[in-house]
C-alpha cells in the first residue's frame, strides 16, 4: 500500500501562495541545498497528483522546462483530480502562479525548450480521477510502490487534509512573511497531530520540514 506524501512550498507564516495565488515572493529563497532536497522529495514517488488548475499549469511548464525538477515530473505517472470532468483539464493555463514561474524564469536567463513528443503523451495519458476524492485516493493508495506526491494547488491540498488521506507533509518553508494569502490546513473539523521527523536547513534561509500524521 502507498502513502500519500503532500509536498508544499509555503511561508513562514503559513500561506503556499498570495491572495491570488501569486508565487512570485517563494522564488527568491532558493539555493542549490534546498533545490536537491526539493527534487529527491519529488522524486521518491511513483504517482504525482493533483488538481486540475495546477495540472493545466503543469502541463503548460515541465514539458517545456529544463532544469533539476524537470526528470521527475516529466517521467513519473501523473493524475487529476477534477470535479468538472475530462475536458475542463483541456482549456489554456493562465494562472498568477504560472505567469511568476514565467517571469523569474525570463528574469534568471532562462527560456523554453522544445517540447518533446513523449513527455507531451505521458502528460496527455494522465489519469483523470473524477470520483469521490476518499474513493480515488483509496484505489490509488491499495496499489503497491513508491509514495503517491501531491502537489496541490491550496484549494487541492485543503481537500486532501480535510479528508484525512494524508500519511506524510514535506514542506520547505520560505523566510518570509506574506500577512495574507492561501492556506491548506483551514477546512480541517478537527486538529491534526504531526509528529517531526525531520528538519533541515538550507543556506538561502528556507527549512525543509517533513511531519508524519499520528
Amino acid at each position: 500500500m502507498r502513502k500519500l506524501v503532500l509536498k508544499m512550498s509555503m511561508s513562514l507564516d503559513g500561506f503556499v501562495a498570495g491572495p491570488k495565488g501569486e508565487l512570485d515572493r517563494l522564488f527568491h529563497h532558493s539555493d542549490q541545498e534546498a533545490i536537491a532536497w526539493t527534487v529527491a522529495a519529488i522524486s521518491d514517488a511513483s504517482l504525482h497528483i493533483m488538481g486540475s488548475k495546477t495540472f493545466r499549469d503543469m502541463v503548460a511548464w515541465w514539458p517545456y522546462a529544463d532544469d533539476a525538477f524537470t526528470p521527475p515530473m516529466n517521467t513519473i505517472p501523473k493524475a487529476v483530480f477534477t470535479k468538472h470532468g475530462a475536458a475542463s483539464i483541456k482549456t489554456a493555463a493562465s494562472t498568477q502562479a504560472l505567469k511568476d514561474a514565467k517571469a523569474f524564469r525570463e528574469k534568471e536567463g532562462g527560456q523554453a525548450k522544445p517540447a518533446d513528443p513523449v513527455v507531451l503523451k505521458g502528460w496527455a495519458d494522465a489519469y483523470v480521477a473524477e470520483g469521490p476524492l476518499v474513493d480515488e485516493i483509496g484505489e490509488l493508495k491499495a496499489i503497491d510502490g513508491k509514495p503517491i506526491v501531491a502537489h496541490g494547488g491550496a484549494g487541492f491540498a485543503r481537500s486532501l487534509i480535510a479528508a484525512g488521506v494524508v500519511d506524510e507533509f514535506k514542506l520547505l518553508v520560505h523566510p518570509v512573511a506574506l500577512g495574507r494569502g492561501l492556506t491548506i490546513f483551514s477546512d480541517m473539523s478537527t486538529p491534526m497531530s504531526l509528529q517531526l521527523v525531520s528538519a533541515t536547513p538550507f543556506p538561502g534561509g528556507a527549512i525543509g520540514r517533513i511531519y508524519r500524521t499520528v
